[in-house]
């Protein structure tokens, strides 16, 4: 995890869930509806800049000139914080993907299942993220990755790495440059969704094709 997300509700509904309002940000009622999000894809990507909260379209990889690999996509909330290729980023390019669920495949005989993976209670989710800033130029293919967790008790059996997913009250503390580090990784530890708030349910195998979109890709194929 995570490599393919979607992020299908709208502007409105995802700043809502925020408390943000419209002398914050543009709002539009309009669904952003993509169902399929895939990395190496220009994602909106909520950041705090100049002191002002920013919805930028970035690029979903991470790769410096120095990494002679593909982009990563994501990165451990283990050792982000330390890390060489990180550390960086989470003194300075924190930001927030919302995101509707996230997709993961799990093993299923010979084969792997792909599982859509949300909210109980269908809410918006705020997965933590770092990245390349300012977030509003381009940097090449050193764009955005989303941090990740050590699925516990309760979700392991679809994978054992997650999103990992701030409550709305936590993020935009997460978010502002008055952070420190140390502050984010207390964030990290105590400001985060359990596994017990989501569930989820098997989806049909054409999520694996990225130009497949629409409502259909996130369908519950298990209901006989």
């Amino acid at each position: 995890m995570c490599g393919r997300f979607a992020q299908y509700s709208s502007r409105d509904d995802y700043f809502d869930a925020l408390g943000i309002g419209p002398e914050e940000l543009t709002r539009d009622a309009e669904p952003i509806a993509r169902y399929n999000v895939a990395p190496g894809t220009k994602v909106l990507l909520l950041s705090e800049r100049d002191g002002e909260l920013k919805f930028d379209p970035v690029y979903w990889g991470y790769g410096p000139e120095w990494w002679d690999k593909p982009p990563l996509i994501n990165a451990r909330s283990e050792t982000a914080a330390t890390g060489r290729m990180f550390k960086p980023l989470w003194e300075h390019g924190r930001a927030i993907v919302p995101a509707s669920g996230w997709f993961e495949w799990k093993k299923s005989g010979a084969g792997k299942q792909p599982c859509f993976i949300y909210h109980r209670n269908r809410e918006p989710l705020f997965f933590a993220a770092i990245g390349k800033t300012p977030f509003d130029r381009e940097h090449g293919q050193e764009g955005f990755v989303i941090v990740t967790a050590a699925s516990n008790q309760g979700m392991v059996d679809i994978h054992d790495r997650r999103p990992l997913v701030l409550k709305a009250d936590a993020v935009r503390e997460w978010l502002s440059h008055d952070t420190s580090p140390a502050r984010a990784a207390e964030i990290v530890r105590d400001g985060t969704l359990p596994e017990s708030v989501f569930t989820w349910h098997p989806v049909a195998a054409k999520v694996g094709n990225v130009h497949n979109q629409g409502p259909d890709i996130i369908r519950n194929t298990g209901d006989g």
